[in-house]
């Protein structure tokens, strides 16, 4: 058999070229959202374990977010102007240089204060890399084709595993003090830095070269997106139901460490447990959600998984026990899976490619929004009645998620469209 030539090695076929490609997009992806699991559940875990305070553990989770929203705001310009690998790469070094400037403050002496200050450092970093890694998926989607809530189901089937590792290393490692979570988090955020250094797109930006610019300033990028917005109705009421089951979730998220320790009275690790079992059903419900797509569409999948969102809400309310608090945390992740994979194919199809970061940037802000207002609400709610505002919170979304989908509906023409287009394609 004669031995390759140097030509044929430089050969490789377009095919195997975009798999190479995309596999590289997975990794990324899949380090990135590594590291920011293990820092969004250990930090407030850890706060409530040194603090022994709900009140203390609500408003952590609230300055978690309030930055992650300013950090979202202004992210959207600059990845706009500048290629989203270089984001990547620029906030994975920043967040591993964070990580060991706090090791060493620990080792001066430095109070819980620190480790506080990098669970806020760290988020506003990892909602930098999540939009240039949801823009290097939206260019994998658009290569895709009539395949893109397949592309768009496996990148959210990393999130959800980072989900469902993420706690159980971070419990685990806290275990042991956090030096060691910190320097776990430094070594893979170096690795995603190497990885986003491989990682190469057919053009440097990622949005069109048109006669407008693109948008510079966050002020600018918030009314650029806000015009998208009104301009698709679609997606406006997709952002709207999103923005309501969230709140939900960041009920849960925040109320979570409370309700077990305090309430189910188990100890820390089963906090961890208990998110470990839900991300693994959400991960199951990802693997099967581009193809209920296949079969009912978009509307209908969205539909349905924001209804068990709301049930599940209702239900962590009322569980007794550890066995039925962790089976509605599970349904309200699958649900909440699902539907992550239903926006982010929508804002693929909606979103025009032109300052497409920055677009993507507000709907992300308002969906996300909610949480640092969960934050406050457990802050401000007695810890000893904390289930009637979970149960109170969700009939609330119950309502709101339905009159957004009511309107869903009223402009379904927008998803038909786009579903028909698929059709033929695969009838081609």
């Amino acid at each position: 058999m004669p031995r390759p030539t140097a030509a044929t090695r430089r050969y490789r076929p377009a095919g195997a070229a975009e798999r190479d490609w995309l596999l590289r997009c997975y990794l990324l992806r899949a380090t990135d959202s590594l590291a920011a699991a293990v820092v969004m559940y250990a930090v407030p875990l850890l706060v409530l374990t040194l603090t022994r305070s709900p009140a203390w553990a609500g408003l952590a989770f609230l300055l978690e977010w309030l930055p992650r929203l300013i950090a979202i705001a202004g992210a959207g310009p600059i990845i706009d102007r500048r290629s989203p690998r270089v984001a990547v790469l620029t906030t994975s070094l920043l967040r591993a240089g964070a990580a060991l400037a706090t090791i060493a403050g620990l080792a001066a002496g430095a109070g819980p204060w620190l480790v506080l200050a990098f669970g806020v450092t760290a988020g506003m970093l990892a909602e930098g890399s999540f939009l240039a890694n949801e823009a290097v998926g939206a260019e994998a989607s658009r290569r895709a084709g009539d395949r893109a809530h397949r592309v768009q189901a496996v990148l959210t089937g990393t999130d959800q595993t980072a989900l469902l590792i993420g706690p159980l290393i971070g419990g685990l490692l806290l275990l042991a003090g956090p030096a060691l979570l910190l320097a776990a988090v430094a070594v893979l955020s170096t690795v995603t830095a190497t990885v986003a250094a491989t990682v190469r797109t057919h053009h440097p930006r990622l949005h069109l070269v048109t006669a407008e610019p693109a948008a510079r300033y966050p002020l600018t990028a918030l009314a650029t997106g806000l015009g998208t917005l009104r301009r698709t109705p679609a997606l406006a009421w997709l952002v709207g139901a999103l923005a309501c089951v969230n709140l939900a979730s960041g009920l849960l998220q925040v109320s979570a460490p409370i309700t077990v320790t305090r309430t189910l009275d188990h100890t820390s690790a089963a906090v961890g447990l208990v998110w470990s079992i839900a991300a693994a059903l959400s991960l199951a419900a990802v693997a099967t959600a581009h193809r209920a797509i296949d079969r009912w569409g978009l509307l209908a999948v969205g539909t349905a998984s924001a209804a068990a969102m709301c049930a599940a809400t209702i239900a962590s309310a009322l569980a007794p026990d550890l066995a039925l608090y962790t089976t509605a945390v599970a349904l309200l992740m699958a649900g909440e899976g699902a539907v992550t994979v239903v926006l982010r194919t929508a804002r693929t199809r909606l979103i025009p490619e032109r300052d497409f970061a920055a677009t993507l940037a507000t709907t992300v802000l308002l969906i996300l929004a909610p949480l640092p207002l969960a934050g406050l609400l457990v802050a401000l709610w007695p810890a000893d009645h904390l289930r009637v505002l979970i149960a109170t919170a969700g009939l609330v979304v119950a309502a709101g998620t339905w009159a957004c989908f009511r309107g869903l509906r009223a402009h379904r023409t927008a998803w038909e469209h786009n579903d028909d287009a698929e059709q033929h394609l695969k009838a081609a």
